[in-house]
């Protein structure tokens, strides 16, 4: 096997055919197929899953029972369900915002920074405008941080579009950033002084908390993932905007001699990016946490990532996928009480993403005969 000079193919061995003629087997890549089929991603699944059992069953334990208690645990009750339905929604906010950048081959991977800032602009509402009614406070809070998440998405778009900086490479830098002035105000002028030295804001009131379905955890949030992914699905599908959008992704080179402004809609897609992210922060420390402390995010921005891959950009695939991951989040809560950690969902979502990348770069290749 060699490669052939001045192509991006690999000649295999030679070999015969019936007539008695010889051919070669081509291995080329072709840099047009970017879009791998429907059932890439549940291949992606399923071979994440026999890969996790080999570990679970080195471990000692039945993958099987492993699998049904995690199951159980993220959809078998309501309390699962609902406990489900709570870590979906800031991943459905921040894969939707990556999956908006992704469209035209935008990749913001700091939607946990952007989340961060959300959270903190929405806590500023509740620690200098603490005696607004309910309703303003709210209001409030949501367009804090939807603009914090926005301008953290600007502060990667402006060097990508006038400095050529890669964005991979700001949106990751930003995202410490965030973490760090978040450690800062938690533990300096936002800190708690009745805390008990613990580091974290004071807990919001009732006016300052999203509204619950009875009691459980499940706050409107839900609502705002929901609203938004609609206004995605409607924009991309009806709007010149969205063809626009498709149009960039499926070829940007034609999408500039057409006129269109990649540089603008590399901004707006950002702006928007970050704002869905931000809005995913304010509901976080709104709806669940009720204050603003130290690691207000376990990841949902990273595995926000995860879910806008597996969902194909499909609006509809982003509710299932952002439910499939809180189910895993949450499983993998429940594996403990067996002795498994709970480090075992993100092995699981780190799995998918291989194969999720592997299926992507194979179908990029084809095996052409020639003679």
């Amino acid at each position: 096997m060699s490669p052939k000079p001045g192509s991006d193919s690999v000649v295999l061995k030679p070999l015969p055919m019936r007539s008695g003629r010889w051919y070669s087997l081509r291995l080329e890549y072709d840099s047009s197929r970017t879009r791998s089929p429907w059932w890439t991603p549940v291949l992606s699944v399923i071979l994440a899953l026999l890969l996790c059992a080999g570990f679970i069953a080195a471990n000692g334990m039945s993958p099987l029972v492993v699998y049904e208690k995690m199951l159980r645990g993220a959809f078998g009750t309501s309390y699962g369900f609902t406990e489900t339905m709570v870590k979906a929604i800031p991943l459905l906010l921040c894969g939707l915002g990556i999956a908006v950048a992704y469209r035209i081959s935008v990749w913001n991977i700091g939607a946990e920074g952007q989340l961060t800032v959300g959270a903190m602009a929405a806590t500023a509402v509740t620690i200098y405008f603490p005696d607004l009614p309910s309703f303003w406070s709210i209001v409030l809070m949501l367009v804090f941080g939807t603009a914090a998440g926005a301008l953290w998405g600007l502060m990667t778009a402006v060097p990508r579009t006038h400095f050529g900086v890669n964005e991979l490479i700001t949106s990751l830098m930003l995202n410490y950033v965030a973490l760090l002035a978040l450690d800062y105000v938690v533990f300096g002028p936002w800190k708690d002084p009745k805390g008990f030295n613990f580091p974290g804001s004071p807990v919001f009131t009732a006016a300052q908390s999203l509204p619950v379905l009875g009691s459980t955890r499940l706050h409107i949030g839900l609502v705002f993932g929901l609203v938004a992914v609609l206004l995605y699905y409607l924009m991309i599908r009806f709007t010149r905007w969205g063809y626009e959008l498709r149009l960039i992704g499926a070829n940007p080179t034609a999408a500039r001699y057409a006129g269109i402004h990649l540089k603008k809609h590399i901004i707006i897609v950002m702006l928007i990016s970050g704002g869905l992210a931000g809005i995913a922060g304010m509901a976080e420390v709104s709806g669940v946490t009720h204050k603003l402390m130290q690691g207000i995010s376990p990841g949902y921005g990273y595995t926000a990532i995860i879910v806008a891959w597996l969902a194909k950009l499909n609006p509809l695939g982003l509710i299932v996928t952002s439910i499939l991951f809180g189910g895993l989040i949450v499983g993998g809560y429940s594996v403990q009480t067996i002795g498994l950690p709970s480090s075992i969902s993100e092995m699981l979502q780190g799995a998918i993403l291989f194969f999720l990348i592997a299926g992507d770069m194979i179908h990029r290749f084809r095996i052409r005969r020639s003679a």
